[in-house]
């Protein structure tokens, strides 16, 4: 039986995120040209991807865009280990975004990042659409293995949004 992981990661994808925070399937597929995107799989005994993350490795930085687990799976410590692996074997801060604490989910999973070590940082951030007719979404950055500066910070936000967003007038 084969098994195509980009639509296995897909799926994922689109049982764990809302539609604004993740491209449309062309969108996705189009980051897989990109050198600096990463994808990091973990298989279940069939081929079948039953989690996944998707970074983007720069040179000071890498930045997490998106980590989940397969809803059948999850809760038996697979996005703990994808991440633990990935930033073992970093030797740049990792970046990733999440909702502000809100409510209860994303209080858990702000806890999640920072039993992992990851600090949440306090600068007003906001990603760009993902897709077309879609508004910001209000967001936070959380960073291991330390919080940013407001230079690294500044850093960073110019990045993503110029390699990742495709935002090149940013000011």
């Amino acid at each position: 039986m084969y098994n195509d992981p980009f639509n296995d990661i897909f799926a994922i994808m689109e049982a764990s995120f809302p539609i604004s925070e993740f491209r449309t399937r062309e969108g996705q597929w189009t980051l897989l040209n990109d050198l600096r995107y990463r994808l990091i799989t973990d298989y279940d005994d069939k081929g079948g991807v039953i989690a996944f993350m998707a970074a983007w490795e720069f040179a000071e930085f890498r930045f997490v865009e998106h980590i989940a687990v397969h809803p059948a799976v999850r809760g038996q410590g697979l996005g703990d280990k994808l991440m633990k692996t990935y930033i073992s074997e970093s030797l740049t801060p990792v970046v990733l975004e999440v909702e502000p604490p809100l409510n209860e989910w994303s209080c858990r999973r702000i806890g999640f990042y920072e039993r992992l070590g990851f600090f949440l940082n306090p600068f007003e951030y906001k990603q760009p659409p993902l897709r077309e007719g879609q508004p910001e979404l209000p967001l936070m950055i959380m960073s291991y293995a330390q919080p940013l500066t407001d230079v690294a910070f500044e850093h960073f936000k110019e990045t993503v949004y110029r390699y990742v967003y495709k935002i090149y007038d940013l000011h």
